[in-house]
């Protein structure tokens, strides 16, 4: 049976704290709002150490008997609280909390295969399509930028709709994945507009792309690029969205290594 957790309670100011990138460092956790993301988070075996449901949600959500059923601690807490502690304009009424999972990035290379590089992206929606579109096309992993987005914001945990809780997820520093890259005999292929044309890039086994800033492109991103490929575009348009290019490339490469494999 669940406790009731007062909007006095110190624990309060810590959920609180989690809406922040500094708050999620410090404590080692992030949260996440939803029965579609807890769902997928059952389905994906992530642990989840706390779950907090406001009082009307309580009995209407059969996914919380899921969860309770495996000893997650669970608390109720009035519409008040829940709304000081989620990230939303309008509560879903479920809270849950687990801990930030990082990889390192000598794992994500240890192995062939597609890895997804994001050069300090600004924009949680990119930074959460472009997870969803690693997952789909079979990437090992994601390596995120130190500069860019914290991976677990809430809109970037929302937007790559479950794919956080199962992708490996490193962060790093241009010259540290350089090193790894290079001990690993891998390559990093940046979308550039003055690139070679994708569909002319021979893919290796083991290889990254790496997409750039929404504005800024690769930025300090590209000393460290073994080559660089561009998208070609028939239509007067002058860039790709990043998430759009992204995914784009992603494909390209991971149908290139499937026929060369």
């Amino acid at each position: 049976m669940a406790e009731h957790l007062g909007i006095h309670s110190p624990r309060v100011g810590e959920l609180r704290d989690l809406r922040t990138a500094r708050g999620r460092k410090e404590q080692g956790r992030f949260a996440f709002e939803g029965p579609t993301l807890l769902a997928e988070a059952l389905r994906s075996g992530l642990k989840i150490d706390e779950l907090y449901v406001s009082e009307s949600a309580y009995e209407r959500q059969p996914v919380l008997g899921d969860v309770e059923a495996t000893g997650t601690e669970t608390w109720t807490v009035s519409e008040r609280t829940m709304r000081t502690i989620s990230d939303l304009e309008t509560p879903t009424g479920i809270l849950a909390v687990a801990q930030l999972q990082y990889a390192s990035l000598a794992s994500l290379f240890s192995e062939p295969g597609l890895l997804l590089v994001l050069a300090d992206l600004g924009d949680p929606g990119n930074v959460g399509t472009l997870m969803r579109a690693a997952e789909a096309f079979g990437a090992r992993g994601v390596v995120v930028g130190s500069l860019g987005v914290d991976p677990y914001h809430p809109k970037v945990v929302r937007s790559a709709m479950g794919t956080i809780f199962r992708t490996p997820l490193a962060r790093a520093e241009p010259a540290e994945l350089a090193e790894v890259v290079a001990n690993a005999h891998a390559e990093l292929i940046g979308l550039d507009t003055t690139g070679a044309a994708l569909g002319a890039h021979h893919f290796s086994a083991r290889c990254g792309i790496v997409v750039g800033h929404e504005r800024q492109g690769l930025g300090r991103w590209a000393t460290v690029c073994t080559s660089t490929t561009a998208i070609p575009m028939v239509g007067p348009t002058e860039s790709l969205n990043a998430a759009v290019a992204g995914g784009i490339a992603l494909y390209a490469a991971s149908q290139a290594m499937a026929i060369s494999a």
